[in-house]
């Protein structure tokens, strides 16, 4: 991963509201949530909800998929797996 992915991914994740869609879409599973449930569990507008959903998708975190009328999301693991990873490579590499 480039640095750059990496901080926009976390740039992303370091807006409170982002970041509870995040949880909320990783504890849900790979199956992911309607749109309409994570708006339930947050308690926002509709326009709201979806500028943050959009964020995240573009950063790669999310995905969505439509289902008939329901609109469904998913955390892209891989993704997550692959900022740990940038993020822990170097761990203790400069220690003595």
């Amino acid at each position: 991963m480039k640095i750059e992915m990496a901080a926009n991914q976390l740039a992303e994740l370091g807006h409170v509201t982002r970041l509870e869609i995040y949880r909320i879409l990783v504890r849900a599973g790979h199956h992911g949530l309607a749109v309409s449930a994570i708006q339930e569990k947050l308690d926002i507008p509709g326009s709201t909800l979806s500028h943050h959903i959009s964020r995240l998708v573009k950063v790669g975190l999310l995905s969505q998929t439509r289902e008939g009328r329901v609109l469904r999301c998913q955390a892209q693991y891989q993704e997550l797996e692959r900022l740990i990873d940038f993020l822990s490579e170097e761990c203790c590499k400069g220690c003595d």
